[in-house]
């Protein structure tokens, strides 16, 4: 078992999603960045679903109770193994009763420490991704306990790789949204030449930018959305729904982000500025 020493701000389990539920009402959830899980999961030898546990601005302080490997990535944020530094994509052993420490938030959001196996939280749905209310936990509290799959003798064909820079990336590809036609020539000027700012209310369900674009008057029915989803308030305001977002709305879908997008958007906190990019892949209309 892990033991959680300390929780952190807000420490969650994610997968790669749960899917098959929009239709219900239940988001996808998952690695808000799935960039960086995705190379730690690999590293690991994991299947590419491994939950992992996701780590947001303060990190928890954690005991294991039998040996494994792990390895950390995503955000820049100090962490050391029994006081030992660690480095990022570099996979570690842990004995028993090793204790993993987080410190300081250098750049980024959200860092990542995947495990050898991935951790055992139930499966609810078929993913083992944190989500209120069809999961008891929202985020991990101090005192908790975590299964995870004991290993002594792994040996990885990759035991560490260089990840090129990319938390200082503020371009976000997009494609465009099924109501994107109903921009206006000065909207899209704003859209594609300004720079935005991220507002204070963002998390993982939608990040909100603080500038706002010229409102409209355009009405719809309430219409699916799905993780990166861009959307327009009648005043303006833009909204982007991540992997904890709404399964419906009515608000026009001008934009939807590309995977990479939504990786990069969830490094992002209040006051790092971005802006839009139209990527030359099919457009989603």
């Amino acid at each position: 078992m892990l033991k959680v020493l300390k929780s952190g701000f807000f420490t969650t389990v994610q997968d790669s999603g749960r899917f098959g539920f929009l239709n219900k009402g239940v988001p996808v959830s998952g690695y808000m960045d799935s960039f960086s899980a995705s190379k730690l999961n690999m590293l690991l030898a994991n299947p590419t679903d491994a939950a992992v546990m996701e780590i947001t601005m303060t990190g928890p302080t954690l005991q294991f109770e039998k040996p494994t490997y792990i390895c950390i990535g995503g955000a820049e944020i100090s962490v050391t193994l029994n006081n030992e530094p660690l480095r990022h994509y570099k996979v570690y052993k842990i004995g028993e009763g090793g204790i993993l420490s987080y410190g300081r938030l250098k750049k980024g959001f959200r860092n990542y420490l995947a495990i050898k196996g991935g951790f055992k939280t139930p499966l609810v749905l078929g993913s083992r991704s944190f989500y209120p209310p069809i999961t008891p936990k929202s985020h991990l509290t101090d005192g908790d306990k975590m299964a995870y799959d004991s290993c002594e003798n792994f040996k990885p064909n990759i035991s560490e790789i260089k990840v090129a820079p990319f938390l200082d990336e503020k371009v976000l590809k997009v494609y465009k949204g099924p109501e994107f036609e109903l921009l206006g020539d000065k909207q899209l000027k704003s859209l594609f030449v300004k720079e935005f700012s991220i507002a204070k209310e963002y998390n993982r369900m939608a990040y909100q930018i603080e500038e706002n674009l010229l409102g409209h008057k355009n009405s719809m029915l309430t219409s699916a959305t799905m993780p990166g989803t861009v959307q327009i308030t009648p005043s303006g305001k833009l909204l982007i729904l991540m992997k904890d977002g709404q399964t419906t709305g009515g608000y026009p879908r001008i934009l939807q982000l590309s995977d990479q997008a939504i990786s990069l958007l969830s490094q992002k906190r209040y006051g790092d500025v971005i802006s839009f990019k139209m990527a030359l892949r099919h457009n989603l209309v």
